[in-house]
């Protein structure tokens, strides 16, 4: 979730993306209206001076997580432009009318930003470069929020939601890159509500983005294991081979024949990246073909190096050892197939 601040007649006004349009904090948007000190009592008489708002307003107000003054997040009653202008005509304030039309330039600009995602991105370089941030930095930070885009994208096509489970994952990344969490690097700078990033110089600006871009990639390479993985059907537990004594018996010719497939496969694949290209090679199938004399030397294969043996290995077997969260670790899914071989009588 985008948590940000826009800026009223020099008061500030939190808001954040909810539904893919801006949310104002009810309360900073009063406090800019009235001026009145008690904020709470202010809203609890304007709705009992207008029944009508009063009835909708369990619709039109949506509690959501936004920077509090003392820098934690916290659940505060937000409306979207439309919530807001209805609350605004409940105000009797000279000042109503300049915040509508301030009101309707913020939400165009978010209609225009979802349009054309280049907007958004031009007119972040613009205040980076209004509040005095290089040239060099504002590329780099650019860059950065990109790379961090595409990392979240990733994380939400494998169910991550909830933006606890962001700040754990991202704090993962930024003790690996710095040896601190976000918020103990906020604290050792002396920030508080502040954008971390923004006070990032060009060398720590780096670290994140290598860490993040890193992330990325092994995602991905997850995935497309994941679902290579899950293409093949895994029999009963009690169709799994319990032992390959009958395998030890494999002939000459096999292993030749073997041997073969498995230089070729390897030569011709060893400049492609995609795991999906490497596995269906033509070369690679015909192992598979071999049947189940071919697990004892794709595991003799995988003694003497990791490679991508694991979605013949499973289509042998018609099982599938690795956990889930090995998945990716090219040489923590070799010693577990290993491990396996030496349980099921592979010598």
């Amino acid at each position: 979730m985008e948590d940000k601040i826009a800026v009223f007649r020099g008061k500030q006004i939190r808001k954040t993306i909810h539904k893919d349009e801006w949310w104002f904090s009810i309360t900073d948007v009063v406090a800019v209206l009235t001026d009145s000190a008690d904020m709470k009592q202010y809203i609890k008489k304007m709705r009992q001076r207008d029944p009508e708002l009063n009835s909708y307003w369990g619709t039109n107000c949506t509690p959501l997580e936004l920077t509090a003054p003392d820098g934690k997040m916290r659940e505060t009653n937000c409306a979207n432009t439309e919530g807001i202008f209805r609350i605004v005509q409940s105000i009797p304030s000279l000042k109503a009318e300049p915040f509508k039309r301030w009101l309707a330039k913020v939400g165009y600009e978010r209609i225009q930003e979802i349009e054309d995602p280049a907007l958004a991105t031009k007119r972040t370089r613009a205040l980076y470069k209004a509040k005095g941030y290089s040239d060099d930095w504002v590329e780099k930070r650019m860059r950065g929020i990109a790379i961090r885009e595409e990392l979240t994208d990733e994380w939400d096509k494998r169910g991550v939601k909830e933006q606890n489970e962001y700040a754990i994952l991202t704090a993962e990344i930024s003790k690996a890159a710095f040896g601190l969490t976000p918020s103990q690097y906020k604290k050792l700078k002396g920030l508080n509500r502040e954008n971390l990033r923004d006070h990032f110089n060009d060398l720590e600006l780096i670290f994140p983005r290598l860490g993040e871009a890193a992330t990325t990639k092994i995602t991905r390479i997850k995935n497309k294991i994941e679902a290579l993985e899950q293409s093949i059907p895994i029999l009963p537990t009690h169709e799994v081979p319990k032992t390959a004594k009958k395998d030890l018996v494999s002939d000459a010719q096999t292993e030749q024949i073997f041997n073969e497939l498995a230089k070729k496969w390897k030569d011709e694949t060893v400049n492609l990246s995609s795991i999906q290209k490497i596995t269906s090679h033509l070369a690679y199938l015909q192992i598979i073909g071999l049947g189940p004399v071919a697990i004892r030397l794709i595991l003799n294969e995988l003694k003497r190096a990791p490679d991508f043996w694991f979605c013949a290995l499973r289509a042998l077997t018609r099982t599938n050892p690795v956990p889930p969260e090995m998945l990716g670790d090219l040489n923590a899914m070799t010693k577990v197939w290993l491990d396996w071989g030496q349980t099921h009588g592979y010598p």
